[in-house]
């Protein structure tokens, strides 16, 4: 632990992610001498688990079913299987060893896509969503491939497993009775890991028991909570799975043209992804973040080499090699999708020449429909503002990227659109006029920095109010352009003062709006 907090300190400073730190450390302590353990192999194991649990709390079957999903994930899928699969055969390694290395590499990194996305609070995202379905499609084929190299031997009963949302009302009821503190970690880590474990005893991947758990509480109004309340564990124990890939050891020299042959493959592999997310009437934008999201290769191809060694199918010495390429791809992916955002509005100009003229089934609003207030986020802080601005006769347009939110704001008769404040084209197309200022509740500070230069790039002079939670982040946006900044959590204590005073006059008011 202190040589993965050392060196992720380090990739940190140096602007990457402290994830391409936990690999270096597993390289530098297995050249020390040190070897994977059964303690460190089981808190890995733990990590990805509640990883895919809380992918499952945040799963839309509905997007799985996409044509976006199903057709470009399956497309890239085979065609990326057998490109990495007659490379494969070229190099010698046997037909089995083509089959899986093959299938094993053409999967993306469920572990880093998931851990950036939700990183950038982009999981709910359009482009979220995609990339999360694919994933899903990814890790239920790599599932497939574990039964049949024999290391899983399903029994009948396993199909129940796809029942399991079906258990929905118990154990929603058991979580609204659950509260709010360590009740609720302990039920949430019961829950990930007690699918794992049904799955396991049914003969199927546990990682695939973990997902269909979350699954069974995907929309409930405490999903968001018990998320939070086990994403400290979960980023604790995933330092594990990095630390564990480098712990693998590195292959031998005479394999180093081998493992360089599969990294240049990996541009193909996005570019692909691109390829095919345009074709599907995508726009370029959301084609971009979306592939690179998914550029990697990714772990399953470690568990599924794993399980055809030990089923004979190939040989030994394949593991380290597929290790090392696997851990460069995700040390290459890492800073990638770090700067995805900016990376896109360079280059923004060569790849909108491919999008598809024409609808585009994420295509973001041009007009506000007469708004005066814009309140971009739409979450708890945004919906309050909202409210607000609503019951002072105002006209305010809703913004935000989640579709979840989106649908729950107009259950509730709100005017919200679809919009992702990251995105240039946004607020290069919206017509501003009338518009008397724009309201900033966005979780993410590199959101609200874009949103806040995309409006005064327009030439915007009115007001641009934004959310700010930690204090260093105020003088970058004050050097953004934002006009107003509130500190909700110092706020807070403010009003509750007032109302204590007597002097909130805003309590009828919110009343009526209730």
């Amino acid at each position: 632990m202190v040589a993965a907090y050392a060196m992720g300190l380090l990739a940190s400073r140096t602007g990457l992610p402290p994830l391409v730190g936990f690999l270096g450390a597993g390289f530098a302590l297995w050249g020390l001498g040190h070897q994977d353990s059964e303690l460190l192999g089981e808190i890995a194991h733990i990590g990805v688990l509640l990883l895919l649990f809380t992918l499952g709390l945040k799963l839309r079957f509905a997007s799985l079913v996409r044509l976006e999903v199903l057709g470009v994930g399956g497309i890239h899928l085979m065609v990326l299987a057998l490109l990495l699969g007659l490379l494969t055969l070229f190099l010698g390694l046997g037909t089995s060893a083509a089959l899986f290395v093959g299938l094993g590499l053409a999967f993306s990194s469920t572990v880093l896509a998931i851990k950036l996305l939700d990183d950038r609070r982009e999981l709910s995202t359009f482009h979220g969503r995609i990339a999360v379905g694919i994933l899903v499609l990814q890790d239920l084929v790599a599932v497939g491939l574990l039964a049949y190299a024999g290391a899983k031997n399903p029994t009948p009963w396993s199909l129940l497993l796809f029942a399991l949302p079906l258990l929905r009302p118990i154990v929603g009821w058991i979580l609204q009775k659950s509260g709010h503190d360590e009740l609720l970690l302990l039920y949430g880590l019961g829950l990930a890991l007690g699918g794992a474990s049904l799955a396991s005893s049914l003969g199927v991947s546990p990682e695939l028991g973990a997902l269909l758990m979350g699954a069974a509480l995907a929309g409930h109004p405490q999903t968001s909570e018990i998320s939070r309340t086990l994403w400290g564990l979960k980023e604790a124990f995933l330092v594990a799975f990095f630390l564990q890939i480098g712990l693998m050891g590195l292959p031998s020299v005479e394999s180093l043209g081998v493992i360089l042959g599969f990294l240049l493959l990996l541009p193909l592999k996005a570019i692909l992804f691109f390829a095919l997310f345009v074709r599907f009437e995508l726009r370029a934008r959301t084609a971009f973040v979306a592939s690179v999201a998914l550029s990697s290769y990714g772990e399953f191809a470690l568990i599924i080499s794993i399980a055809a060694i030990e089923a004979n199918l190939m040989p030994e010495t394949t593991m380290q090699l597929i290790g090392l390429v696997v851990a460069i791809s995700l040390a290459l992916a890492a800073p990638l999708n770090r700067s995805v955002h900016a990376l896109y509005q360079r280059f923004e100009p060569f790849l909108t020449r491919f999008e598809r003229k024409g609808y585009h089934v994420d295509d973001e609003p041009t007009s506000l429909g007469g708004a005066e207030w814009l309140v971009v986020g739409m979450g708890r802080t945004g919906g309050a503002a909202y409210k607000m601005l609503e019951g002072r006769g105002l006209r305010v347009l809703g913004l935000d990227a989640d579709e979840d939110k989106l649908d729950a704001h107009r259950a509730k008769k709100r005017q919200v659109r679809y919009g992702d404040a990251e995105d240039p084209a946004l607020w290069e197309r919206l017509d501003l006029t009338g518009l008397r200022g724009v309201l900033l509740a966005l979780p993410d500070l590199e959101a609200k920095v874009r949103a806040i230069q995309g409006l005064r790039a327009r030439q915007f002079a009115e007001t641009i109010a934004v959310t700010c939670y930690y204090p260093e982040d105020e003088f970058t946006l004050r050097q953004a352009g934002a006009s107003l900044i509130s500190h909700p959590f110092a706020e807070a204590g403010e009003r509750l003062a007032e109302r204590a005073l007597g002097l909130n006059l805003t309590d009828d008011l919110h009343e009526s709006t209730r």
